[in-house]
């Protein structure tokens, strides 16, 4: 079993004045959700995600070695402009992993980040930027040392990812990536996501996942109050079973391409995790009245078609869109004649499974 202490780095090799990286880093979406979250963002549950393909943050990391090491020093430009609001996060993103990567306070940062999504689209933007941007910190710690394996590059980026936000460990790598120990799943680790190493059908290969913008505001509970909601949920323990038992379930599924079983899955964890934000103490509900109505349609338009096409939720209104690439097309007529209205403004995003973070 790997621990964090495996990525505390003992010495560097090499020397680095100043230079630039530059990776994208896509969202992915849940198939079993994480909700509830242990110290140090150790998941209080297994989940299994699909990686995205259009849906990514673009960073750039300049830097450049300063003669004062007492603090962080860094600038944050989001799609070019200053942005001073997100700078709180990334300070506190830096203060948990500089054990991790001491060498943080030698140099000036200047982080330029963009992504290929509308902000606050309820798109998980904070999955794709950390993994990003723990994607660029690799690639100056790999300069270091130069020795680094490819696997503890990767392994540690998705450790840094999730000390950003939880989710984003599984941005690193494609396409279906599992986070959190599970039995059946000899590779999984509570520090960071791992590909998925069953066997996984022709029908779930190019995954289409369209994704219906219903609301864009600002979420009204962030998802981090909503995990620390999960301590004394009165089913909190029940639920971590229960993601044990889909997640078991789901390699079965991938292996033999079960569609039928998948959308059973897929459908009740996105339910699921709703419930759950329903029956907490604060309790509340972030889906919206169209998030509803797109649900009906959904099942209506399955039932009646025997089209494979289902649905999964976020922690938010909007709704993700899950077929096989065969059914595209009917699919796609079907959201621009019937759903595209419960949409703000009609937006929605088409996506599909995607291969992880790239250097560019």
């Amino acid at each position: 079993m790997i621990t964090a202490n495996e990525f505390i780095p003992s010495h560097y090799t090499q020397s680095v004045e100043s230079g630039f990286f530059q990776w994208s880093a896509p969202s992915n979406i849940a198939l079993v959700k994480y909700w509830g979250k242990k110290d140090n963002q150790i998941p209080a549950n297994p989940s299994v995600s699909f990686t995205l393909n259009n849906c990514k943050t673009i960073t750039k990391l300049a830097f450049a070695k300063k003669d004062n090491h007492a603090s962080f020093s860094f600038d944050l430009l989001f799609e070019g402009q200053t942005k001073e609001d997100f700078k709180p996060k990334i300070q506190k993103f830096l203060e948990r992993i500089e054990i991790y990567l001491p060498f943080l306070k030698d140099y000036h940062f200047t982080i330029d980040t963009e992504n290929t999504f509308p902000h606050s689209s309820g798109i998980a933007s904070s999955a794709s930027g950390m993994a990003a941007l723990a994607m660029n910190l690799m690639s100056l710690e790999k300069a270091l040392n130069p020795e680094m394996t490819d696997d503890y590059f990767f392994q540690k980026a998705s450790m840094l990812a999730r000390l950003g936000s939880g989710s984003a460990c599984r941005s690193v790598k494609g396409q279906v990536v599992v986070w959190g120990n599970q039995a059946n799943i000899p590779t999984s680790s509570d520090l960071f996501g791992v590909e998925f190493p069953h066997a996984i059908h022709d029908n779930f290969k190019n995954y289409q996942d369209t994704i219906l913008l219903v609301d864009k505001g600002e979420k009204q509970v962030s998802s981090t109050v909503g995990h620390d909601l999960m301590h004394d949920h009165p089913f909190a323990e029940r639920r971590f079973a229960q993601a044990h038992e889909n997640l078991d379930q789901l390699i079965a599924i991938f292996e033999s391409g079960n569609l039928e079983e998948f959308i059973k899955i897929v459908e009740s964890e996105a339910l699921t995790l709703h419930a759950m934000m329903m029956t907490s103490m604060p309790y509340f509900i972030l889906m919206k009245p169209n998030t509803l109505q797109i649900i009906n349609a959904i099942w209506k338009f399955r039932n009646e078609t025997k089209i494979p096409v289902c649905f999964t939720l976020d922690a938010g209104a909007n709704v993700h869109v899950l077929y096989p690439e065969n059914t595209t097309e009917k699919v796609l007529q079907f959201i621009k004649d019937e759903l595209v209205g419960y949409c703000q403004n009609g937006q929605y995003i088409c996506d599909k499974i995607g291969n992880g973070a790239v250097l560019i």
